[in-house]
């Protein structure tokens, strides 16, 4: 029995095509890469040895034609059947499938990285290539990158989820964080997928580096945002004496001229200079400690304004200034001090805060404390100010008055140290105060029923304005009532004298009036109005009267030949309530009868020289003007009755009419 060739051939087609896989894959190879064969073989006859590498499977494809007459056992490729060279021609085809049996892995799991803070944002921080995992599958990678620490999310990132490469997002702050930590995961199926997945963990650290980012601070400053990297500083004070040159450096408020360099772990070193408000160059600053001194004495008592750069000496575009104030004032000979060592006062507990602490032995009288100052002729110095330095409890105002700043709770004794400084010279003087907390006595009157605020003290000055205001148009209101007809008959009468036209007797004087008698002669027989003889024997206006019975009675009837004001006023009052009407003179010579309506006084022109003077008074039988409405009537008659009533309580001032 002869070897089948065509058997042969087929096996080490077989073996050859594994050997292939495994140069390529190396996942497996055989142990004898020219196997041979006899016909007529027994079954199970071994024809090499497999070696699988880890991860790799060997099978016979079941849908080979060839594939009855082998097996694999283990490692070893079997024959199944006996072959014959003369009548079988086999074909055999081996595939090696891969199963997703391996995890990703990193060429490092464990990263440190040194990020300076200045690093430009969207630079690479760590290359792909020392990210990149592996896969034994062969399988595609997918990556994620997160961070653990707290308040460090979204600064940095991998630039896909199938490449590693990490970068900077966001500009960094030393002062925001000094350090975070990644996690870099890497997976050989999609987030979120079915299938079994592999996932292999790099931990990545980012250490930030502090960079030489900001310009010099001078102190003390105070922040204005909550990252805390930008720090202003308030302005420099201080004080020299005209005509005095000061050898020691100058004394400034809040503290000395100093300036940092916020990037502390850099700290570059400052230098300073004054860049303005020294025009005469009176004062100088030191480079490095930012001392500053004076070159010479100030002769007018006009302040400075300094400007003080700090400077970077790595770089002088990062600097700062800032502004020193000096005042030029007169050399303080005495320093001010309290002429008490020692102030006693006392307070009840539970008073609110701000109440004022008595002195001790006197509950009526707020404890003050005064500092005097011999530079002053009454050694009262107007720029003295005072505070508590060494408790919170008590609080001093800039009078000296000593005010509780708590609720005290219980009895007990509290000693405190008082300053004194003056403003201008900045030179202070201290006592002590012990105020002793006791419980407020029964009936005892506390600071805080005695203290008015400035608004109690303005609601009762409104209060004592709007009662004082009443009070004025209560009067007024008084004082109209009692006075108004006698002052409405004097502004009537006053107006009524000031109209163009009005009749005025000009002839009438009071003081040249003749006494005369009069005498009453019977009426002639013709019915004409008779004459009556007068003498004037007082003036017209009457004099006081002491009789009561003469001052309410009636006036009597004089025979006087004069007009009363009423009718002078009624007269103009006709003329005022009809200006169309034309003016006539109520003076006349001669007696006209036929004019109705018209008011008017007939002096005769020819008088007997024996006859005596006489006058006749030609009575009102006028009418009213027709036009004249009913509300001017009822006004005139109202003023008529003011007026009569006005006459009756002034004892019937004016001339009377009397007739015959």
């Amino acid at each position: 029995m002869a070897v089948s060739y065509g058997l042969l051939t087929s096996v080490l087609f077989l073996l050859l095509f594994i050997t292939d896989i495994s140069a390529q894959q190396q996942g497996c190879s055989v142990s004898d890469s020219e196997p041979s064969v006899y016909e007529n073989n027994s079954p199970g006859y071994v024809l090499t040895t497999i070696h699988v590498d880890s991860g790799f499977t060997v099978t016979i494809d079941p849908t080979s034609q060839d594939a009855k007459f082998f097996t694999i056992q283990g490692s070893e490729l079997q024959l199944t059947e006996s072959v014959d060279y003369e009548s079988n021609s086999l074909d055999i085809l081996v595939t090696i499938l891969n199963e997703n049996d391996n995890s990703p892995v990193f060429k490092q799991t464990n990263l440190t990285q040194v990020v300076p803070e200045d690093t430009k944002v969207n630079a690479t921080i760590i290359a792909r290539e020392e990210l990149t995992a592996s896969d034994a599958d062969l399988d595609t990678i997918f990556y994620e990158l997160t961070a653990t620490v707290q308040d460090t999310e979204g600064y940095f990132a991998i630039k896909g989820i199938n490449n590693p490469e990490i970068y900077l997002r966001r500009a960094l702050d030393y002062d925001k964080f000094k350090l975070t930590t990644l996690m870099l995961y890497a997976r050989d199926r999609p987030v979120g997928s079915s299938d079994t997945t592999n996932t292999a963990t790099a931990t990545i650290n980012i250490l930030i580096e502090q960079s030489d980012t900001k310009p010099p601070w001078f102190l003390p400053c105070t922040f204005i945002n909550t990252d805390n990297n930008i720090c202003i500083s308030s302005p420099y004070t201080g004080r020299v004496n005209i005509s005095e040159v000061s050898k020691e450096p100058l004394i400034l408020e809040p503290g000395p001229i100093h300036a940092i360099d916020p990037d502390y772990t850099i700290n570059e070193r400052i230098v300073y200079s004054i860049v303005g408000g020294d025009t005469d160059k009176v004062f100088s600053v030191d480079a490095d400690t930012g001392n500053l001194t004076m070159n010479k004495a100030v002769t007018s008592p006009d302040g400075f304004l300094l400007q003080v750069m700090a400077t970077q000496v790595n770089n002088i575009q990062k600097y700062s200034v800032a502004s020193v104030e000096i005042k030029v004032v007169n050399k303080s000979e005495h320093p001010p001090y309290f002429e008490n060592k020692i102030y006693s006062g006392h307070v009840s507990v539970g008073l609110a805060p701000r109440s004022f602490v008595f002195q001790a032995g006197d509950p009526s009288s707020p404890l003050m404390i005064t500092a005097v100052d011999d530079d002053f002729p009454d050694k009262v110095n107007p720029n003295i100010e005072y505070y508590i330095k060494n408790s919170t409890d008590f609080i001093a105002t800039k009078d000296g008055f000593i005010l509780t700043n708590v609720v005290l709770q219980s009895p007990e004794t509290i000693t405190v140290e008082a300053v004194g400084k003056d403003t201008v010279s900045l030179q202070e003087a201290s006592t002590v105060i012990v105020v002793e907390v006791t419980h407020a006595a029964a009936g005892a009157v506390t600071s805080s029923d005695k203290a008015y605020t400035a608004q109690d003290m303005a609601i009762l000055g409104g209060i004592l304005a709007a009662l004082l205001l009443l009070a004025l148009v209560f009067l007024g209101v008084m004082i109209y009532k009692q006075y108004r007809k006698p002052v409405k008959y004097l502004i009537r009468k006053k107006f009524s004298k000031e109209i163009p036209g009005g009749f005025q007797n000009q002839s009438y004087k009071r003081d040249s009036l003749p006494d005369v008698s009069t005498k009453e002669h019977e009426a002639p027989e013709n019915g004409s109005v008779g004459s009556v003889t007068h003498v004037l024997k007082q003036p017209a206006f009457p004099l006081p009267s002491s009789n009561a019975e003469e001052m309410n009675s009636p006036p009597k009837p004089s025979v006087a030949s004069t007009i009363t004001f009423d009718q002078e006023e009624k007269e103009e009052e006709v003329e005022e309530t009809e200006p169309k009407k034309e003016v006539k003179s109520i003076l006349k010579t001669d007696r006209n009868m036929a004019d109705d309506g018209y008011k008017a006084v007939w002096f005769k022109t020819s008088v007997d020289p024996e006859a005596r003077e006489t006058v006749e008074v030609i009575e009102d039988n006028a009418v009213d003007s027709d036009d004249e409405s009913d509300q001017d009537m009822h006004e005139k008659e109202e003023e008529e009755e003011e007026e009569e009533d006005y006459d009756k309580n002034d004892d019937h001032r004016g001339l009377g009419v009397s007739s015959a």
